[in-house]
């Protein structure tokens, strides 16, 4: 029986963090697809899996880290395709960070990469009163 959305989402964030705990960018890359297209908590767009090895490298080397997700949203998108939003909760040294991510997720060599990923503010930007 082949899992569902969620399940296949809530294993890669099961897989990613605890690649981030122990800021792994070789095991973090690995969960990327060698296409992906990467935004962080940068302006930088990251490409593949090298791309995604480089942000997290240059990430400063906290001494406890950790991230927990919460609102997790999946929903199949067609044959090996999973669309993931949800809400990431970094906790770092002094440093809290809750940020609104979307993941699209792939089956790619027999195994579910990301292929896309974002984050952004949880702030509003713009005001959307009229």
């Amino acid at each position: 029986m082949e899992n569902s959305a969620a399940e296949i989402a809530q294993g890669v964030i099961t897989d990613w963090s605890a690649a981030f705990a122990r800021l792994d960018a070789d095991a973090i890359s690995a969960l990327y697809s060698r296409h992906a297209l990467f935004y962080g908590s940068n302006p930088t767009l990251y490409r593949g899996r090298d791309g995604v090895k480089s942000y997290f490298t240059s990430l400063p080397y906290w001494n406890t880290r950790s991230v927990r997700f919460s609102d997790v949203t999946a929903e199949a998108a067609g044959t090996g395709i999973v669309n993931m939003a949800g809400t990431a909760n970094f906790a770092a040294d002094t440093i809290a960070l809750s940020v609104k991510i979307t993941w699209v997720i792939v089956r790619e060599d027999d195994d579910w990469k990301i292929v896309s990923h974002h984050v952004s503010s949880r702030d509003p930007l713009i005001d959307q009163v009229r």
